[in-house]
């Protein structure tokens, strides 16, 4: 059976045309290639275990390069009674138009079948598609999806890094941690409509939001993309049981032992350090006797929202015109090279937003592309050398400019002159280059505080979410023991790297840093002055 209804066809100078939905055009070649899609990935995901039992869903968006992907037909697996998804045929499949409505459903089959109808998860799957613009949504019922958000019964999310299958998360690398949200089931899957809009709405950068003891939605921006993501997260979440069942825990780093009495769960009291609270004496945060603290700047000694909001921007906006005026010159030519290495490294792992860069064109396709690369770098808030360097150039130009002058919080320069004061030597480790950090505390809102600093370290010591290069650090630094550094930061990777090389760590907790793990165990502050 199919209806008539009125579908956006393109978008021509703005103006968004109209045509009417006919049965031909529901029987035309992409519907059907769609479809048939479909109908063989219910067979593959039964087959896995995704959708046994007539349960879980899938939906495509009908592609046409004329018609913007918010208005792109839907065609949607919706779970109807008495169809297996490992028989599901195309004439099982509805088709939606991008607001909602059926425009094609399937018909109804003899007795033991039952009529056909939408399932409960489609005003999920629809929500997800609008909040998202996703090409494709995979609603997936496999056991592991579901034994995952049981194991800690009172968490709100799932989390784990360092492992090789997080690369085919987009917006993930190796070094990433991936955090999936974990919303709390209902007795009907439509009620879960607004706790999963939530999920995504606090989530920004997840493509997946688990329900506990019922599965997992998953999206990406086409069906390849949404199939990959789902094999890589069912990977990580049977890693992470099988983690589990070795006693070894998958959300750190190490993946070392999980410490608890049970041997289960790592249960850790989440105190907070304050001299008021009598939760810690003096020694258990900094003692007179500490020789150096090693300082994060984003997120501990300067607002996330300072980095995200004008240095990026200002980056991004300047990074062409900056090409174009230094393009000659032995230290671009210099950032360019990195940059072509590093692309050519993303380009190999298919990095989105990579793009090649020719290395014999003229200057204006070469600055294009660096342009559009560097573009997509900020976006995914890449901590990579060649990027970091490169802001760090443009940066220098907007402080000496007096275009850009840095945000410090308040509690941060008496705590400086404190600890000079006492003779404990000061530094910083970010993932900015050095002479960005130099320019940051050059030119802040305090005046200059780099007469408080001893030294700065970048990533190329080493990646901040690897314990090696807290060793390495340690090792420049010259102290007695690792114990002796105090490393300060808002990054709960970082910190379990800097606690594995032996340092003492307290995590910062400032206005817009992201939520921490729960029962992560470090002490916290939120301000300096507590330390």
């Amino acid at each position: 059976m199919s209806a008539t209804s009125a579908v956006p066809l393109a978008a021509i100078n703005g103006v968004v045309k109209m045509f009417t939905t006919s049965q031909s055009y529901l029987d035309c070649s992409k519907v059907k290639e769609t479809k048939s899609l479909m109908s063989d990935l219910c067979r593959q995901f039964y087959n896995l275990g995704w959708v046994s039992g007539t349960a879980g869903s899938i939906t495509i968006k009908v592609h046409e390069d004329s018609i913007p992907k918010p208005q792109q037909l839907v065609v949607n697996v919706m779970s109807p009674s008495g169809v297996q998804k490992e028989r599901m045929m195309e004439d099982d499949m509805y088709v939606l138009s991008p607001s909602g409505p059926v425009l094609s459903e399937p018909l109804t089959k003899p007795w033991p079948h039952k009529p056909p109808k939408c399932s409960d998860c489609g005003p999920l799957i629809l929500k997800a598609d609008e909040m998202r613009n996703a090409g494709a949504v995979i609603h997936s019922h496999m056991m592991e999806s579901c034994l995952v958000t049981m194991i800690n019964p009172s968490s709100k999310e799932f989390r784990i890094t360092h492992m090789e299958m997080i690369k085919g998360i987009q917006g993930h690398g190796y070094y990433d941690e991936l955090v999936i949200p974990i919303i709390e089931n209902t007795a009907h899957e439509r009620e879960l409509t607004e706790s999963l809009a939530e999920a995504i709405k606090a989530y920004p950068k997840t493509t997946a939001v688990l329900v506990r003891n019922h599965g997992i939605y998953i999206w990406g921006d086409s069906g390849i993309s949404a199939k990959t993501q789902a094999e890589c997260y069912h990977y990580l979440f049977d890693a992470a049981i099988k983690l589990n069942q070795l006693g070894l825990d998958w959300s750190t780093l190490a993946h070392g032992p999980i410490h608890s009495p049970n041997g289960f769960f790592k249960c850790h009291k989440n105190a907070k350090v304050s001299p008021k609270a009598g939760n810690f004496s003096s020694s258990n945060v900094i003692e007179s006797s500490r020789r150096c603290i090693v300082l994060d700047i984003e997120g501990t000694t300067t607002p996330i929202s300072f980095v995200t909001d004008v240095l990026f921007p200002y980056a991004r906006d300047s990074v062409g015109k900056h090409l174009e005026l230094t393009y000659n010159t032995e230290e671009t030519q210099d950032d360019i090279k990195l940059l072509r290495a590093q692309v050519q490294e993303d380009l190999e792992y298919g990095v989105i937003g990579a793009v090649p860069i020719p290395s014999d064109g003229e200057k204006e396709e070469v600055i294009a592309a660096l342009v559009a690369n560097v573009e997509a770098m900020i976006k995914a808030d890449r901590k990579i050398t060649s990027l970091k360097q490169l802001q760090g150039h443009i940066w220098r130009t907007g402080f000496q400019r007096n275009e850009l002058e840095s945000v410090i919080f308040d509690d941060v320069p008496e705590a400086l002159e404190k600890w000079h004061a006492l003779g404990i030597k000061v530094y910083i480790y970010s993932s900015g280059s050095r002479l960005a950090q130099r320019l940051l505390f050059g030119y802040t809102n305090y005046g200059d505080l780099r007469k408080y600093l001893c030294g700065f370290f970048d990533t190329t010591v080493g990646n901040k979410k690897e314990t090696n290069s807290y060793i390495q650090i340690t090792e420049s630094l010259g102290v007695d023991n690792p114990s002796d550094i105090l490393f300060v930061t808002d990054v709960y990777q970082e910190a379990t790297a800097a606690k594995a090389a032996g340092l003492e760590v307290i995590i910062s907790i400032r206005p817009g840093n992201g939520p921490l793990p729960e029962n992560h165990g470090f002490p916290t502050i939120t301000s300096f002055s507590d330390i």
